[in-house]
């Protein structure tokens, strides 16, 4: 009986220590792993960023504006991405409205809290303004108004926005969970660098 009992104290020792041994050599090869790269292609980034649009916002009280058509590009080398998009302003008790061409850059980031990469610290590159006929006849003074409008509407719809989310497979690899860390562009789309999370 006490033999037994042993044997049994013995073979539970033996796969303790295996278990232990292959959590070892599984922390080991994570480390091994090193960073990889992550290309997506602008066609599929524009795809993501066109399931966000349209957007109808009511901003300052003043205006009702629908975001639409937004036509995203990369800027070679850098972080950074811009993004077109056209507008349809009009005030809510008129029958007057107003087309416009809103003209973004923010810098790519990523959040790992939503594995995702966001247009941030966005900033109006253009923004012009025409009648439904298509010419300017916006005055001076409501032409500062409509800056003010974009200045809002990138604090409250263009910032953070996400330019992709990544699928929980394209951050595992080998076992090993991964973390972008850096983010180039490139004519035609995005290289994602990816490290092992430690």
């Amino acid at each position: 009986m006490t033999i037994h009992r042993g044997g049994d104290w013995m073979r539970r020792a033996v796969v303790r220590g295996l278990v232990v041994l292959a959590s070892c050599l599984l922390a080991a090869c994570a480390s091994l792993i090193g960073p990889r790269q992550i290309e997506i292609p602008l066609t599929r980034l524009q795809a993501g960023v066109e399931r966000r649009f349209p957007v109808d916002k009511r901003v300052l009280d003043l205006f009702d504006i629908r975001l639409s058509r937004p036509r995203l590009t990369l800027q070679a080398g850098t972080d950074r991405v811009a993004l077109d998009i056209d507008a349809d302003v009009a005030p809510p008790f008129t029958q007057q409205s107003w087309r416009a061409s809103l003209g973004l850059s923010g810098r790519l980031s990523v959040d790992p809290a939503r594995a995702a990469l966001l247009m941030s610290e966005p900033r109006v590159e253009r923004f012009a303004i025409t009648g439904a006929d298509g010419i300017s006849r916006v005055d001076n003074a409501r032409q500062h108004q409509f800056g003010k409008v974009a200045n809002v509407l990138m604090e409250k719809v263009i910032k953070d926005v996400p330019v992709y989310s990544f699928r929980m497979e394209e951050l595992r690899y080998a076992g090993v969970q991964f973390v972008p860390t850096r983010i180039t562009a490139t004519a035609d789309a995005l290289v994602v660098t990816v490290e092992p999370l430690r």
